[in-house]
């Protein structure tokens, strides 16, 4: 809408015909739009996506709603679109339709429409409105990036270390791999997560950087770099992503307590499940290992005294 706004208020103040109305100040939370040849208080409200009752009311200086010239001032209600979840806001640019939005974003031209009911004619949209658009969910063993500016689906292969053919076949919605635009969603196909002899595979969380991987599980940032060759660059990983983290070797410590054994931690291992697999209590784990300070945070590698039965 503030596109809409700004387009309007322009068009307001370099409208030829606009005569000595074009100076007039609209009041606080409306914007000024010149009157085109053909226009309605009607046709202006829906065009802007309020109601006409609070059109008129915005505009106490025109005595007769009915009639309107080209070249008059119409204040316009501001109006905010919350666009609800599961969408997100796109701004209509000059030649959009919403069946070349739809295809852009790889969704149905219906479930478009649905998620856009304040649209009264899905026919007739402006640049700078608003469109919410339905977000698109990505296949099983594939995860949703962002296509960013410059990208190209060449780029985001080689970014994520995936064929590029493999990368169109995960992307049967984009119709055209050599168009791709800012804000459209690309599915990556997982990789297979082999990671080489004495490291383990970790899916990258949203917030996560190379740094913080590193520190999580104890090991130095270089050494978690050396291990990922097929990242490009360490300072741009994204969420869903594979990095391979090396195991801390730990040497079992013979100062496990008696009537203990020492356990090696194995990726994907928790307190709970360790618990389980050796028939033993949660609690009983957890005070037989008071150098694990968070016991909701072990790592591959790590060293656990395991109570006998």
């Amino acid at each position: 809408m503030e596109d809409q706004e700004k387009l309007a208020t322009e068009q307001a103040q370099t409208e030829p015909q606009a005569n000595p109305e074009a100076a007039q100040v609209c009041g606080p939370n409306t914007f000024p739009y010149v009157v085109r040849p053909g226009d309605t208080m009607f046709s202006i409200a829906r065009q802007f996506g309020v109601s006409l009752d609070a059109l008129i009311a915005a505009n106490p200086q025109i005595p007769d709603p009915s009639q309107l010239r080209p070249g008059q001032i119409v204040c316009i209600p501001r109006s905010q679109v919350t666009c609800p979840p599961g969408t997100f806001r796109y701004t209509v640019q000059p030649g959009d339709t919403m069946f070349s939005i739809a295809q852009k974003f790889g969704v149905s031209l219906d479930a478009l429409i649905a998620a856009n009911p304040q649209i009264p004619n899905p026919n007739l949209i402006f640049p700078g409105q608003i469109v919410c658009v339905p977000e698109f969910t990505c296949p099983p063993n594939t995860f949703s990036y962002t296509v960013q500016p410059g990208d190209s689906m060449f780029s985001i292969a080689q970014r994520f270390g995936v064929s590029l053919n493999a990368l169109i076949a995960a992307n049967p919605q984009i119709t055209n791999p050599n168009l791709i635009f800012p804000g459209q969603i690309v599915c990556v196909p997982r990789t297979d997560g082999r990671c080489p002899p004495g490291t383990f595979a970790y899916t990258v969380q949203p917030g996560d950087s190379m740094f913080l991987i590193a520190q999580r599980f104890g090991v130095s940032l270089n050494a978690l770099i050396a291990a990922n060759p097929q990242i490009p660059n360490p300072n741009l990983i994204f969420p869903g992503q594979i990095v391979c983290v090396p195991i801390v070797s730990q040497t079992p410590p013979s100062q496990c307590p008696a009537g203990t054994f020492a356990y090696t931690v194995k990726p994907g291992d928790t307190m709970f499940n360790i618990a389980r697999r050796f028939g033993v209590s949660l609690d009983a784990l957890i005070r037989a290992n008071p150098q694990i300070p968070n016991p909701n945070q072990i790592r591959p590698g790590q060293i656990v005294c395991v109570p006998n039965r």
